[in-house]
């Protein structure tokens, strides 16, 4: 098989598959890419989280080009990019359309109870393994820790990685010798909202937030709540609502909440030019990461910066596995889920993450029954 088809092959299946979030999809590559294809070292595969990290956009997404790249060059690049978004916003389209015809949301949820407390295990066996390369010194220890209890806080995530880094540049360098500094500034948040509800409007409209959006996918939702629902009046609560939960339901990256809202709003067309603005940006952004990688590691100041980042990064996806395990621990059937998907992950390391997520459905929809 060739790379490029390797490459394919591997995203395209996980964008089938890829439920629980930006940490889920994140600790599944790093099973596929490090541990069983090794096609970079774990160090890289961190040094790419962190680089991510640092500007707007889906960060696992994000991933997914970066490490087609790494296999296939440019093409993989956009291959790798393209096979994980496409099952994604294929299945979100068909429940907007399932949606719009019968005004309710589907009841597939029983389907899926027993997904989240399944990939915790993935997140935390993920995070063992990187937090392994991470946290080198007892400086990025500490960092780490600080940045798992700020997240737990509710504080952004974005203005952790950044502070992180900054954190780890003042305190890892006794000495600064190179005052090299790499800034990212979007062009297009300057763009005003565009009132008339078009195919044209609702692409500018999310290649905007594509451009400012920084932290988890998550943060989206209070984008859409503020400018489409109480400015514009584009959508109703209620829609924006059940676009949330279409974009739980379905795998792959949470920002194809943007497909149903552009199906919302005006049609396929409509969910098409969404999708394609809310994840365009990110193709050219990758592509700028991976010449800015080799030149961060090259300067010790910003070597220092991309560490500290990458410990922030760590403890985020730690910070991620609490706050998932506390939604479930009143719940014993997610309890028992969550354990088992733990010890499997760590004690049966040759067993896919796959095989954990469709077993959790499986025995979630059981557990359900009882």
């Amino acid at each position: 098989m060739t790379p490029l088809k390797e490459v394919f092959t591997l995203f395209f299946k996980l964008g089938c598959i890829a439920f629980g979030g930006p940490a889920a999809h994140i600790a599944m590559m790093e099973d596929e890419v490090v541990t069983k294809r090794q096609w970079m070292t774990r160090q890289y595969f961190l040094d790419m989280i962190g680089a991510t990290n640092l500007v707007p956009g889906p960060n696992s997404t994000q991933m997914t080009m970066h490490c087609g790249y790494v296999r296939a060059g440019w093409a993989g690049l956009w291959i790798g990019g393209l096979a994980f978004i496409t099952p994604a916003v294929f299945f979100t389209l068909l429940l907007a359309m399932v949606y719009s015809h019968y005004g309710t949301v589907p009841a597939i949820a029983p389907f899926f109870y027993g997904i989240k407390p399944a990939v915790i295990g993935i997140i935390c066996n993920a995070s063992y393994k990187l937090g392994k390369k991470a946290f080198k010194t007892w400086q990025l220890i500490i960092i780490g820790i600080i940045v798992t209890g700020l997240s737990l806080l509710g504080i952004d995530e974005f203005m952790l990685i950044i502070g992180s880094g900054l954190l780890g540049m003042l305190w890892l360098m006794l000495q600064q010798q190179n005052k090299t500094v790499v800034f990212f500034t979007p062009l297009l948040w300057l763009l005003k909202p565009i009132s008339i509800q078009s195919s044209t409007s609702i692409f500018f409209y999310f290649l905007k937030i594509a451009l400012i959006l920084f932290g988890s996918g998550y943060v989206l939702i209070a984008y859409i709540d503020a400018e489409l629902v109480e400015n514009l009046g584009w959508l109703t609560k209620n829609q924006l609502l059940d676009a949330i939960a279409m974009g739980q339901f379905t795998p792959g990256p949470v920002l194809t909440t943007s497909t149903f809202i552009g199906y919302q709003l005006n049609g396929i067309s409509g969910a098409l030019w969404a999708s394609l603005g809310m994840f365009l940006p990110s193709f050219f952004l990758v592509g700028l990461l991976v010449k800015l990688i080799p030149l961060l590691r090259k300067s010790k100041l910003l070597s220092h910066f991309l560490e500290a980042v990458n410990a922030g990064a760590v403890g985020i996806m730690i910070a991620v596995s609490l706050k998932l395990g506390y939604q479930m621990i009143f719940d014993w059937r997610a309890i028992i889920l969550m354990l088992l998907s733990i010890v499997i992950s760590f004690g049966y390391k040759k067993v896919s993450p796959l095989w954990i997520i469709l077993g959790g459905s499986i025995i979630g929809y059981g557990l359900q029954l009882i």
